[in-house]
């Protein structure tokens, strides 16, 4: 039986449940890092918890925004997972894992072809192991558009998806508002520092779309998915990145059993974000919080010790 989410009284404001979380993380249990090369000469990293037994699941879990392995959120789901022998990976994006990776191009919302990748790799290394995924944030977006993109040739068997950005466009604005303006300008000073990185190596110059001096200036996610991401991923223009690469439309050709939890209150979106009734496929479980922030929910514990909703929930749709 799980618990209905509800949270106590001292984390009931948005900016508390998504930023406490980041101060207090867990403890992360031992990963073994594998590296897959890319069909187009590049790299991801995997992170692995354990060896997968034979037909036993595989949960493939996605991070968010220049996240990793050793986010929050990644962190506390490896635990649990350790606590019920369940084997897990960690699909790291392009230069997410600690190094950078070797093309001009990075990752994107949209970036379904490496998760095929990698999803392909464990397929056919493990055929008989069934394959559950969870994406947070930008990797639940990655994750949804997968889902719709390949409907029933989908290698996941069972997902979840986590506070995801699912329509682009709106999310950009609402991060240039109030207080989401602390988050943006976090990010992208980070999204900055690895632009900078491959200007100056001389052998990817050429190819970046954005000088020095110019990078420097951006200080929003429009501009930086304006300047960089949308040239550098073959996109005509940012509107175009938006539509094509924003998880919303792709709700309704998803054939995989699928939960969706979003918070009403989550800072880095609005109501935009939220599907009606038809857009999501019968396959779609939709669950809608009025509060939990970004990736956040917590429902007990203490401020320096919080206990969270979603570990319990996402495991309890995957394996039962």
């Amino acid at each position: 039986m799980i618990r209905k989410f509800s949270p106590p009284w001292w984390a009931r404001n948005p900016h508390i449940q998504t930023i406490l979380p980041v101060i207090t993380k867990v403890d992360r249990p031992a990963l073994t890092r594998q590296r897959l090369e890319l069909s187009d000469g590049d790299f991801i990293d995997l992170d692995w918890l354990d060896a997968p037994k034979k037909t036993a699941a595989i949960l493939v879990i996605i991070h968010g925004l220049e996240g990793s392995s050793d986010s929050h959120y990644v962190r506390r789901l490896l635990a649990s997972c350790a606590n019920q022998s369940l084997s897990a990976v960690v699909h790291h994006h392009r230069s997410c894992s600690g190094e950078t990776n070797r093309k001009a191009r990075s990752y994107h919302s949209g970036d379904t072809q490496d998760l095929q990748q990698s999803l392909s790799w464990i397929k056919n290394r493990y055929p008989d192991s069934p394959i559950l995924a969870v994406g947070y944030s930008l990797g639940g977006n990655v994750l949804t558009k997968y889902l719709g993109e390949y409907s029933a040739a989908s290698l996941i068997d069972r997902a979840v998806i986590i506070s995801a950005p699912l329509l682009l466009s709106a999310c950009a604005k609402r991060l240039e508002r109030g207080f989401s303006k602390v988050y943006q300008s976090y990010l992208i000073k980070k999204l900055q520092l690895k632009t900078k990185e491959k200007i100056n190596n001389p052998q990817l110059t050429k190819e970046m779309p954005i000088s020095l001096a110019q990078i420097t200036q951006i200080g929003t996610f429009y501009e930086f998915d304006h300047r960089v991401t949308a040239p550098l991923h073959g996109f005509s223009s940012v509107d175009d990145y938006y539509h094509k690469a924003s998880g919303l439309r792709f709700l309704k050709n998803i054939v995989k059993p699928t939960l969706v939890i979003h918070a009403a209150d989550d800072p880095f979106m609005n109501e935009e974000v939220i599907p009606s009734a038809k857009l999501c496929s019968n396959k779609v479980t939709y669950e809608l919080h009025a509060r939990g922030g970004h990736v956040g929910f917590i429902d007990g514990g203490t401020p320096l010790k919080p206990r969270y909703y979603l570990e319990q929930r996402i495991l309890h749709f995957l394996t039962t």
